[in-house]
């Protein structure tokens, strides 16, 4: 099986998994985008994952399912999700037909609360809870639910890719930089994702392994993180707390 980005919208990954002339899309917050890269790989659309409702993941799903009919759309148990044909939770795993694989649903509340990722093979596709060297928003979730969230994706096996929805990385990485500045693997990785954009490449998949190195909302109980926290905000108590500072500090960065 291989896995390709559709670059869609601003700064939008629509990730295609494909195995021969079977795909599937997860997160279609573009339908013409979708489109065109299945044409231009002669590939057949055979259903859609979606991670959360909000409508840059969701507003390809009807044309692609009026260009195929009967395409299979799999998402969590949101009514304002228009189209889907299985509602599904943490827990349960989900056959991708054409391709030979299992997903196998994980639930991460925190930037929506419906938030799902979806753990296939040796990747994660977390759609906008986890990026590369950052995390979403906190738009409906509390502190503690995304803190919880990251922490099931931080312990998956350090060489697990990680497929996030967005081009953020070198965003997040100014300002994991300003947190740990003298973090060495930061600044290499910096460099690394610098030259890629230079070149016109995306900076992903990332990996668990690479996050727990340079991401600074995964290093909250680390000694460089404490320290950068105690000396903006004061000493915080526990992970959530320190969590929270960290979110607000990147929100007015």
């Amino acid at each position: 099986m291989m896995i390709t980005p559709i670059a869609a919208l601003n700064d939008n990954y629509i990730w295609c998994l494909h195995r021969d002339n079977a795909a599937w899309v997860v997160d279609p917050g573009s339908a013409d985008a979708v489109l065109a890269h299945l044409e231009q790989q002669q590939l057949q659309l055979r259903g859609i994952l979606i991670t959360h409702h909000h409508w840059d993941h969701t507003d390809g799903i009807e044309t692609l399912r009026n260009a195929f009919a009967a395409t299979p759309v799999i998402g969590p148990d949101n009514p304002v999700i228009q189209g889907l044909t299985q509602r599904v939770q943490h827990g349960q795993q989900v056959e991708l037909d054409g391709l030979g694989v299992t997903a196998e649903v994980i639930a991460l509340p925190g930037h929506t609360l419906d938030h799902l990722g979806y753990c296939v093979d040796n990747a994660v596709f977390c759609g906008d809870t986890l990026f590369s060297g950052g995390c979403g928003r906190l738009f409906e979730g509390t502190a503690a639910q995304m803190h919880n969230s990251l922490s099931q994706l931080a312990a998956l096996p350090a060489d697990t890719r990680v497929y996030c929805t967005h081009e953020y990385t070198l965003a997040n990485l100014a300002f994991a930089s300003a947190v740990e500045p003298d973090n060495e693997a930061l600044l290499e990785y910096r460099r690394w994702c610098e030259a890629q954009r230079a070149a016109g490449l995306p900076t992903l998949p990332s990996t668990i392994g690479q996050e727990r190195a340079i991401n600074p909302f995964l290093r909250v109980d680390t000694a460089g993180v404490k320290a950068a926290l105690s000396q903006r905000e004061g000493t915080e108590s526990d992970s959530v707390a320190r969590f929270a500072a960290l979110r607000h500090w990147k929100d007015n960065f």
